[in-house]
């Protein structure tokens, strides 16, 4: 859902510990595609604005909702969620070419955003003319990554993803290796082959059943995260087969999937989940809105057992944006409440209760970011983690397939290793589906 972004949130209370609430990817409503049922009438004079959205964005669960229909008695919000976005974004992408069926606000995930901004921006308000919005408030990237070529801005940046890898500390102990956040962060510093070398020391001590990390989707797409470059150069060609950095990550996970240091499983995927439950591996990759979704799927025992470290190299996972269609029934309202719901107090708000980083620079060092506290990670400073990988990030170049290269990869590349078949296999298999997608 989160995602995922591919995109980043931070929180805390001045004197108070703050608890994220459930993850990203926990879905509100079926994956059937965008609900456009919702009126221009809210009943009792009130004016309904529709959003369509993907996975739990936190928004309804953060009380913004509420708090935005308090101040301004004459709106009532309604929110139509798809559970994950490779579901979500094909109907959107259907509703702006035919110009219709859609909602009054629509988001748009970080790995969409540049095939939005070049094909569909003509669809769009130019947010950036908002009263409210200032372009100073967000990370510049950010901003960078939804406007378009003559200066129109056609998304207002959610959150981003700053990676971290957060790991479970009693399983780190039992295999004997270090459980103090810096000393974890020490052992694979500045290198992500360094990290799948903890991984061999974990397997050979670790409890039995478990494995290093998760799962090899999540490995390649901390690595990837990483790069300056992946998918597609500044020109816009796609560059994923020539490029030494994505055979080099897709390599490495190949390497730690052989070795079993990586479980069989897809992420977000039931499977997936029960890992989470039955304590069954001791690392991930993990930008804050995983924290939500680690709790979510979490027994209430494992509650203080996990903790954040710095990752090999920061990166960006997750992030998202929302737009407004021009021909909504709504839009003058749409444009008020996505200009509220982004900006840095209400960003601030939404990591506290949701995990979802702040885009929104501005939202830094609101005491929501800079205390913020965690059930599931005690009393690791994640604010001041997160905010410090934040400022990391490289500026990376997002191609319009962005999403569908990184699944073919994942799903389709380095998932085939745990299941039997070599490096070579997986590559090629990797390529076809993701050329083949690419054709259509």
């Amino acid at each position: 859902m989160r995602a995922r972004i591919r995109t980043a949130r931070k929180a805390l209370a001045l004197a108070a510990v703050a608890s994220l609430g459930t993850g990203l990817l926990a879905g509100c409503a079926d994956d059937g595609g965008d609900d456009s049922s919702g009126s221009s009438s809210g009943g009792k004079g009130k004016t309904t604005i529709t959003l369509g959205l993907f996975g739990t964005m936190g928004f309804k669960e953060a009380g913004l909702y509420a708090e935005y229909e308090k101040l301004n008695p004459k709106i009532k919000i309604a929110e139509n969620v798809v559970e994950r976005n490779e579901n979500y974004y094909p109907a959107l992408l259907n509703h702006l070419t035919t110009n219709s069926g859609l909602q009054d606000v629509q988001a748009v995930e970080v790995g969409n955003i540049a095939e939005i901004v070049n094909t569909q921006s003509a669809k769009l308000e130019d947010l950036s003319k908002v009263s409210g919005v200032n372009k100073a408030d967000w990370l510049d990237w950010k901003w960078q990554q939804a406007t378009t070529k003559d200066g129109q801005t056609i998304g207002l940046g959610t959150d981003i993803g700053p990676m971290a890898i957060c790991y479970r500390k009693d399983l780190f102990e039992k295999a004997g290796l270090p459980s103090d956040r810096a000393e974890v962060g020490k052992l694979w510093a500045g290198d992500w082959s360094k990290f799948v070398d903890v991984g061999e020391r974990y397997k050979k001590n670790g409890p039995e059943g478990t494995t290093f990390m998760d799962s090899p989707g999540g490995l390649i797409n901390a690595i990837l995260s990483s790069e300056k470059e992946k998918f597609y150069d500044s020109s816009g060609k796609v560059i994923y087969k020539t490029n030494p950095a994505v055979k080099n990550a897709f390599d490495l996970t190949a390497e730690a999937a052989e070795k079993g240091l990586v479980g069989a499983q897809t992420q977000f995927q039931p499977a997936w989940d029960q890992t989470i439950a039955n304590n069954k591996f001791a690392a991930m990759a993990c930008p804050p809105w995983m924290l939500g979704y680690i709790k979510g799927k979490s027994q209430p025992d494992a509650k203080g057992k996990w903790d954040v470290a710095v990752a090999p190299k920061s990166g960006n996972w997750g992030g998202s944006f929302l737009s407004v269609p021009k021909n909504g029934k709504n839009v003058e309202e749409a444009k008020k409440l996505v200009a509220w719901l982004t900006a840095p107090e209400q960003q601030a708000k939404l990591f506290k209760v949701q995990g979802s980083f702040p885009s929104a620079q501005a939202a830094f060092d609101s005491p929501e970011v800079t205390g913020a506290k965690n059930d599931m990670t005690g009393d690791a400073p994640i604010g001041e983690i997160f905010a410090e990988a934040a400022k990391q990030i490289p500026v990376q170049v997002i191609g319009p397939k962005d999403q569908i290269i990184q699944q073919g990869l994942t799903d389709n590349g380095v998932i085939l290793v745990t299941k039997g078949k070599s490096a070579e296999e997986a590559w090629e298999t990797a390529t076809k589906t993701i050329d083949n997608n690419l054709d259509q």
